[in-house]
């Protein structure tokens, strides 16, 4: 799947329109380079998840993955119709016209259930051809529709230019969740980055269901940053300190804290991300 190029050259930033100048402001030139850069990285880290898929059998895609209750087929089955998903999602900003990620929850849930025991090959074509998809709906944007705010599952509002990072998350944090050797040391580290920023600005932040966090990835002010609940008067904040992959493994579930050192106690427990 080499299809960089097309997303490239439709996004030229020098041919940008006046439309989208007036409704990003000076920011324009930052939100268009940051939708090439991840609509460039989901096609990367596609990649990477089909040649690891393609190394599988069937037998194998009926085992447990990482995600209770979900063997590796439901994973590969999500994936497929969230790209489909994100299509509805890119089309509503593209035309005005409102079209939802999924029918509704049960129709959502049937279709992975309906599609986890298929044969590898058949996975793999859904997964090569519901990729081709997403990636000409983000080529179809006009600049224009990048700030136009959509809905996403469960509420979530979001412009139509945070979408190819949402993508990203799921093509990379489900390729670990399938188990098959790709872990959260082997995510790339500018994916690393932008996700642990995601999370902490806007899953975490102000939760009271959160302890007040101190996260650090190193020595010094400048590798720490703060989330959960706002600190009580007299409260202090839970430090957590580990390498950026460690952070993010334990935020999203993906693992139980191993390599990260807490001086305060014991890790909180943090909620399930949903």
């Amino acid at each position: 799947m080499q299809h960089t190029e097309p997303i490239a050259r439709t996004f030229d930033l020098r041919a940008t329109g006046a439309d989208f100048t007036r409704s990003c402001g000076a920011d324009y030139g930052r939100v268009m380079t940051d939708y090439i850069r991840d609509a460039l990285a989901v096609q990367e880290a596609t990649d990477r998840l089909l040649t690891a898929v393609a190394a599988l059998d069937d037998a194998s895609l009926a085992s447990p993955s990482e995600l209770p209750g979900w063997s590796r087929g439901h994973v590969l089955a999500h994936l497929a119709r969230n790209a489909d998903a994100l299509v509805n999602l890119l089309t509503w900003a593209r035309t005005g016209q409102e079209t939802p990620m999924y029918a509704d929850a049960q129709t959502r849930d049937a279709e992975i259930l309906r599609d986890a025991a298929r044969p590898l090959t058949v996975h793999l074509d859904d997964l090569r051809t519901s990729a081709t998809r997403f990636d000409a709906a983000v080529t179809a944007l006009p600049p224009e529709s990048l700030p136009y705010e959509v809905t996403l599952r469960g509420g979530i509002r979001e412009s139509a230019a945070g979408l190819p990072l949402r993508r990203l998350a799921e093509v990379e944090l489900h390729h670990v969740d399938l188990g098959i050797g790709y872990t959260v040391a082997d995510l790339p580290a500018t994916f690393v980055e932008s996700q642990l920023s995601v999370l902490i600005r806007t899953r975490f932040a102000g939760r009271p269901d959160i302890p007040p966090l101190r996260l650090a990835t190193g020595p010094g002010e400048g590798d720490v940053r703060h989330t959960g609940r706002p600190a009580a008067p007299g409260e202090s904040p839970v430090t957590v300190t580990g390498s950026p992959a460690a952070l993010l493994g334990w935020l999203t579930g993906r693992t139980d804290g191993s390599g990260l050192s807490c001086p305060n106690g014991p890790l909180p427990v943090l909620p399930a991300l949903g």
